[in-house]
Parts: structure tokens; sequence; C-alpha cells
């Protein structure tokens, strides 16, 4: 195993991650606005007191996203990162316009499925891979990783005031301007993508199947499985337990968030600097499972919640970095797009179920049955990520999958 290099980030390495990590937080702050006041809204417009439907119109995105995220990453492989990433956000910015200038549940349903569909995340990451250097990968991951958060916070504070300021119309209309934003980044800002090495490209069934990369896989997974299952059950304990209304949530959300970014730091540090990437990788699902652990012991204390929101986004910030990172440094060079693509479908399937197992356990059995049952499935996650086998840090361009799993091709 190469130890890293000492040379810092390039000019064109900080200006791929910089600009890529704005075109994933201008597309997501869209998207996040409209979470915490959607079912509010849904009450004025035809069809929106079936909260079945409200919950069809706010989870039918994650839905599409599970199924193109595939084809875009394949896509991406073959025509080209940025070509696909500009057909995405244009899919994207269409859907928001539908969802703009509708005028019931269904319309809204139906402009939510468009949003979808522009599937951009795996070429997204993908583009970010081939822009940097594998000792600064997980950096950039790391600057997107960030900006997702960061976003997310700032949606907490800003949706209820924006909603009152221009409505959901105007919501989804800025939505719809911050994607096509995102494009003049992608044209203008982030540097060419670098040609493919020669060679011919892996089968999809041997990067679907890898063991090494399913393991990864099923750690996003359970990421966002855990994550979505928590969310169902948190703010009802917040509320209960420290008698905080809904609309003073974001006092707990915002501080967690952004003390858990300058807390992942010095992990992010000690993995690519001091290459201790797979140390740091494993006791930060480590961190997790405790979180996990503690939170399920003392779910009805509002400072352990608290607390536990803190140490959650700690972990979840560190492996939402390091993730992708590992995926693009073990997969085959041209199959990053595709092996992506699985990965992002992964993580959407992962929020999906996260959400309705979360609701089934709370409704069959309580609060704590939620943390415990993510623990669990935190604790299958420590034992694939330990007994792995070290990760090269470099890989020889083009080289082909060993029998074991791609994960055994030696630098």
């Amino acid at each position: 195993m190469l130890s890293p290099t000492p040379d810092a980030m390039s000019r064109d390495e900080k200006r791929a991650g910089g600009a890529l990590a704005s075109i994933f937080a201008l597309r997501m702050l869209g998207l996040f606005l409209i979470l915490p006041v959607f079912a509010i809204h849904a009450q004025t417009i035809p069809g929106g007191d079936d909260l079945t439907l409200v919950g069809i119109a706010l989870g039918a995105y994650g839905l599409t996203q599970a199924m193109f995220q595939i084809p875009f990453g394949m896509a991406a492989d073959r025509f080209g990162r940025k070509r696909v990433i500009v057909i995405g956000l244009l899919l994207f910015a269409f859907g928001s316009a539908v969802a703009a200038l509708s005028t019931d549940i269904w319309w809204t349903i139906l402009g939510r499925v468009l949003q979808g569909a522009g599937a951009i995340s795996a070429a997204v990451t993908a583009l970010a891979a081939d822009l940097t250097r594998e000792q600064h990968r997980t950096k950039v991951m790391a600057m997107i990783g960030s900006s997702i958060g960061l976003v997310f916070a700032i949606s907490l504070v800003a949706a209820p005031a924006l909603y009152a300021a221009i409505g959901m119309a105007g919501i989804f209309w800025m939505t719809a301007i911050l994607a096509i934003a995102a494009i003049g980044l992608v044209t203008h800002v982030v540097p060419p993508a670098p040609p493919l090495p020669p060679g011919p490209k892996p089968r999809f069934r041997e990067v679907l199947l890898d063991t090494q990369l399913l393991r990864l896989n099923f750690g996003i997974f359970t990421l966002h499985m855990v994550q979505m299952a928590m969310f169902v059950v948190v703010p009802g304990l917040l509320i209960r337990y420290g008698d905080l209304p809904l609309a003073s949530h974001w006092k707990v959300y915002l501080p967690a968030v952004l003390l858990s970014f300058v807390l992942m730091v010095p992990a992010i540090i000690l993995a690519e600097k001091r290459n201790k990437v797979q140390p740091v990788f494993v006791a930060a699902i480590g961190l997790l499972l405790l979180t996990l652990l503690v939170m399920w012991l003392g779910s009805t204390s509002f400072m352990v919640v608290a607390g536990g929101l803190l140490s959650f986004f700690v972990a979840f910030n560190i492996l939402e970095a390091m993730l992708p990172s590992l995926i693009s440094r073990i997969a085959p060079p041209r199959a990053k797009g595709s092996a992506l693509g699985v990965y992002n479908t992964t993580q959407a399937l992962g929020l999906f179920l996260g959400g309705a197992l979360g609701g089934w356990l709370v409704k069959n059995f309580d609060a704590g049955a939620v943390f415990i049952s993510g623990a669990a499935m935190a604790a299958l996650w420590l034992v694939a990520a330990a007994t792995m086998p070290p990760v090269p840090l470099r890989r020889t361009l083009g080289a082909a999958p060993a029998a074991h799993g791609i994960l055994d091709t030696k630098p």
C-alpha cells in the first residue's frame, strides 16, 4: 500500500470540488425547502387532504431517483459526465416548473416524479472522482457532503419565511432557477473531464455483484435507512421530552449539523494525510452503533436525544464523505459511473425503506424499537467493514478485476 503524497490540492481540484459541491447544494436546497412546509401547503389544494397522496408527493422524488441512478450512471460512462449532468438538471428544472404550475396534488406528484428523473448524483460523484487525485478525493467528497448538510440546516430556518413570502409555487420556481444556475456551473466553472482510460469496459454484472462493492453499498443503504427511520421518531421525542415546539426544532438541528462539520475535519485529515482510511471508516461506523445504543437506552431524555443527534451527524458526515471515495477507488476506472449508480440507488432505497420501517416500528412498538433496529443494522455493517481487505490508495488504470472482487486488485 502506497503512502499518500504530501502535495496539496491543486487549483483545478479546488475549483472542481467547490463547483461540484455548489451544484449539489443548489439542487438540494430547492428540495429541502419543500420538506418543512409542503404538508401544510397540501391542505390548500385539491386532493391535499389525502395524507397518503401527500406522502406520495414527498416520496415520489426518491422513488424515481432510485429507478434512474443506474441508467444515468451508465450513460455517464458512455456519453460523458457533463452531458448527462446537464440533461439531468434540465429534467429537474422541468419537473420543478410542472410542480410550480400544478393546481392539485396529482400534478404536484407528476412534478416530483420528473424532478427525481434527473438522477445526477452518480454522474456528479464520478466526475468528482475523475477530477481529483485519490489522496484528495475524500476531501472533495466531504465538501459535497458538507454542502448538502449545510443547505439542509439552512432550509429548516428559511423554509417557513420563504413560504410566507412567495408561496409554494414560488419555492418550486426558485428550485427551477437554481437548477438552471447549476447548469452554468457545469458548463463554465467545472474543469473539463479527462478522457476515460483505454481498455475493455467491465460488464455491469461484475460491478453489481462484486463482493467488496456490495459491502459499501450495504453501508450506504444502512446509513440512510437509519437516518430516515430516526427522523420519523426524533421530532416527537423533542416535543414530548424537551417541550420544544416543531417550529423551534431548528435550534437543535442547526447547532448539531454545524458543530458536526467542525468535529469531522480531524477525522478526514487523519484518514487522508496519515493513510488511516480504514481505521477511521470502521471507527465512524462504531460511533454510529454506539450512538444508536445510547439513544435506545435514553430515548426519554431530551439531553440524550440532542447529544445523540450531534454524535449521529458526526458519524454520518464522515461516512457520507468516505463511502463514495472508497467506491471510486475500488470500481474499475471505466465503470465508475455504473458503480456509483448502484451506490446511489441503494442509498435511495435506504431512504425509502427507512421511512416505512420507522413508521411501522413506532406504530407497532415504540421509539426505542427504531434505535435498536438501527443498531442491529449498524452492527452488521461494522462486521462487514472490519473484515474488508485493505483498500489500495492507488490502482493501475484499466486493471481487470480480480476473481475475488475488484478490491483485491493490487496498486
